[in-house]
């Protein structure tokens, strides 16, 4: 059975609207052709992304996203999302939005990237941007209250 769960990890965070969340990142699934087998979302601290990012990326900076895609089937998704909420709570503070529109981007970003979606030079952050602008706009079909 198709799943997408929420998880917190060294932070106290309540995700807003969560079912409307997950029917709306389950539609963004199927309408690029894949289909959903488990997708964990785990929002955490600045500090416990960086542990994951040293650890498994050796990357020794700060950052909003990791994604893992764990599929072992094309078109089949099952992954583990880390955000890290302080990052978008910065993140929101800089694009001037707020942290809910923020959370909701940097969760459809990392879903894209798990779609097939790129964001690694000027032509694909492009097409990464286009996609998540098009995606947050379809949330008010998913009856999620901006």
């Amino acid at each position: 059975m198709p799943a997408i769960s929420f998880f917190t990890e060294s932070i106290r965070y309540n995700l807003p609207q969560k079912l409307k969340v997950k029917k709306w990142v389950k539609e963004t699934i199927e309408k690029e052709g894949f289909k959903l087998q488990e997708l964990n979302f785990i929002f955490c601290s600045d500090e416990y992304l960086l542990g994951i990012n040293q650890q498994y990326l050796n990357h020794d900076t700060y950052t909003d996203i990791i994604t893992f895609d764990n599929s072992e089937e094309e078109k089949l998704i099952v992954s583990d999302i880390f955000i890290s909420i302080e990052r978008v709570k910065e993140n929101a503070k800089t694009f001037k939005t707020n942290d809910f529109d923020e959370v909701c981007r940097i969760m459809i970003h990392g879903t894209l990237h798990l779609l097939g979606y790129k964001d690694k030079g000027k032509a694909a952050k492009t097409i990464m941007t286009q996609k998540e602008d098009e995606y947050l706009s379809y949330r008010s079909k998913s009856g999620i209250i901006l």
